[in-house]
């Protein structure tokens, strides 16, 4: 990954972290990791615990952000989630997986689209 990639993606996530919290979610963790991957963050939706995917695109070329999300990737997020579970001792009645999409416009801010129970 290119410095300018990894430096779009740190702003997306900013941009998801904001929107977050705008809308009265509250993050507790944020790019947790361990030898199988990443979780961007993790987010208190009342007593939903949130494990929440951000992809930032520049254009569309690609594709949109969320259909970077496939089966495989979808997988290995529900195991982070029990590893991060176990290794914080973290308990929840409900889980979920949310996906930000931030798509970043030539001039203004970035759109954040946020799915809840994306997967």
């Amino acid at each position: 990954m290119t410095k300018r990639n990894q430096a779009v993606g740190a702003y997306g996530e900013r941009c998801a972290l904001r929107h977050l919290i705008a809308t009265g979610l509250r993050p507790v963790d944020r790019n947790w990791r361990c030898s199988a991957g990443e979780i961007d963050i993790v987010a208190w939706d009342g007593d939903v615990l949130a494990f929440c995917e951000v992809k930032t695109r520049r254009n569309e070329a690609f594709g949109t952000p969320a259909e970077a999300i496939v089966p495989t990737k979808a997988r290995r997020l529900r195991g982070l989630a029990v590893r991060w579970l176990a290794a914080t001792g973290t308990s929840a009645a409900e889980l979920r997986f949310d996906v930000l999409s931030v798509r970043l416009a030539a001039a203004g801010p970035a759109r954040v689209e946020h799915v809840k129970g994306a997967f």
